[in-house]
């Protein structure tokens, strides 16, 4: 199998936050100054992608991350329509997070309800294209695989394409977090994805055990479950550690950032 791509996301979590002051966006987490030394110890411990949520510093965060590190930078805030994240594409992030299906989430102080049409998703498709930016695309359920087959029957997925599987995030998009739901997710998925798992919840590891297993690929950090194996809450990067040492007892690789944009076709 090939190495484990690590993704790290230091974000605030949506449903235990913290009191942390806010880098921009709705949702708080790091300051830009201790996302970006997070990111250095991120990438350290393992890590070959950061996923950062900094709507209205993209270019600041994007520079500072690359200015200390050469970890592979994924913008989120999928929620957002593209003129908000036009920086993302003009300061030429690895990548981008698009959600393939409609946001409907349930969380400690926000709650989001945003349809994403096909006709959006396509059109972001194409912006990723003349920047040469590479989606993300966020598979919540059954539903966001029959939008990843129309994206890439119609010609507007390049591969191999980044996929990223959610479990247990609370709300209308919610699936279960089990090994069930992710091996019958995974049995729909077409073939020409890297796919990551992410799951939002105490099984967290169980699910991942399953994945690395499976020849997938691993996303952790504050944003998804904040807390080590010892039930206490914990910094991305002691996160992406423990992770690092599950998918080595598994007897897998963690993945180089040269590998990563290897597989992930960057």
């Amino acid at each position: 199998m090939n190495p484990v791509i690590i993704t790290a996301c230091a974000n605030e979590s949506w449903l235990w936050p913290s009191d942390s002051p806010a880098a921009g966006g709705e949702q708080g987490g790091l300051d830009l100054h201790a996302l970006i030394e997070e990111s250095v110890r991120c990438k350290d411990a393992g890590a070959a992608v950061m996923h950062i949520h900094t709507e209205g510093l993209w270019a600041e965060s994007i520079e500072g991350i690359r200015s200390k590190s050469d970890v592979l930078i994924q913008c989120g805030m999928s929620t957002l329509a593209k003129g908000p994240r036009m920086a993302v594409f003009e300061n030429k992030s690895e990548m981008i997070s698009i959600m393939l299906a409609h946001h409907d989430e349930a969380f400690a102080n926000v709650q989001n309800h945003e349809l994403h049409p096909r006709e959006e998703l396509v059109d972001y498709a194409k912006v990723c294209r003349e920047y040469g930016v590479k989606p993300e695309c966020e598979i919540w359920h059954s539903g966001s695989i029959w939008n990843l087959n129309y994206l890439k029957h119609g010609g507007h997925l390049d591969e191999p394409v980044i996929t990223t599987l959610f479990f247990g995030w609370p709300g209308g998009t919610w699936s279960p977090p089990t090994v069930e739901e992710y091996l019958y997710r995974r049995k729909l998925m077409p073939p020409g994805c890297v796919s990551s798992v992410s799951v939002m919840g105490e099984h967290q590891r169980e699910v991942h055990t399953i994945a690395v297993q499976m020849g997938d690929h691993l996303r952790v950090g504050t944003e998804d479950w904040p807390f080590n194996r010892k039930g206490e809450r914990a910094t991305t990067s002691e996160l992406v550690a423990e992770a690092a040492e599950l998918i080595e007892l598994l007897g897998r690789r963690v993945a180089t950032v040269a590998e990563a944009r290897e597989m992930m076709g960057l």
